[in-house]
């Protein structure tokens, strides 16, 4: 595991032909400073991230977590410092690196009247996705929603309304990288096992995963980026 303690700074390496792919799909942050009023969450923060690799986010309540995966996915913006995907600014393409990113925050973000299928249905449409009845009711089955699929988002539990959410990974093809703000939160074990595997899969075919988590993560982190605020 690799660990990048909070002021690290990990110099990308040189990459020969054979890397290149590898090399571009990097995500890398350099010298990131956020601010919340007059004080600093964190600065001098640099970390990098290559295909089939993991970045975890670990600290304290109110340390800059979420800001820092905000930060990562063009949110907000940092104090100092820069955020690039394949090499360059993630301000220079802004639609090129949303095609390849999914980014779920904390909060589910559903719309109360809608069903579990027309909620993600939307989800995926905001990620520029087109997603048909059929393909969200086979992501929600899978997410353990099998029959609640017409069910008003309003009645679903907490746990439920997050696998609705997370049902978006199912989905997410090309999609490389995923931003994920504390996905197991509210997870049954059932739940949990699911996404496991889901993001298994996508590490496993070369993307890359950033999430905060304040439990143990049911994955083989290897040689996971660690950044602690």
């Amino acid at each position: 595991m690799t660990r990048l303690q909070q002021g690290a700074h990990e110099k990308l390496p040189a990459a020969s032909p054979g890397d290149r792919v590898r090399v571009r799909a990097v995500l890398a942050a350099h010298d990131l400073e956020a601010r919340r009023g007059r004080r600093v969450l964190f600065s001098h923060l640099s970390l990098s991230a290559a295909p089939g690799q993991l970045l975890r986010v670990l600290g304290a309540n109110g340390s800059g977590k979420t800001t820092l995966l905000r930060m990562l996915v063009g949110l907000t913006l940092p104090a100092a410092g820069t955020v690039s995907w394949n090499g360059r600014p993630i301000s220079a393409d802004r639609d090129a690196f949303h095609r390849d990113l999914v980014y779920l925050g904390h909060a589910a973000a559903l719309k109360d009247d809608l069903s579990a299928r027309e909620n993600l249905q939307s989800l995926m449409a905001i990620g520029g996705t087109a997603c048909d009845a059929a393909q969200a009711d086979g992501a929600l089955a899978a997410a353990g929603l099998a029959g609640r699929e017409r069910l008003p988002a309003r009645v679903l539990s907490a746990g439920q309304r997050r696998r609705v959410a997370l049902a978006r990974l199912a989905l997410a093809g090309q999609q490389r990288l995923w931003v994920l703000d504390e996905p197991f939160n509210a997870l049954d074990a059932a739940a949990v096992g699911w996404l496991a595997g889901l993001l298994g899969t996508h590490l496993g075919a070369g993307g890359i995963v950033a999430l905060t988590s304040h439990q143990p993560l049911p994955l083989d982190e290897g040689d996971a980026v660690v950044v602690a605020l």
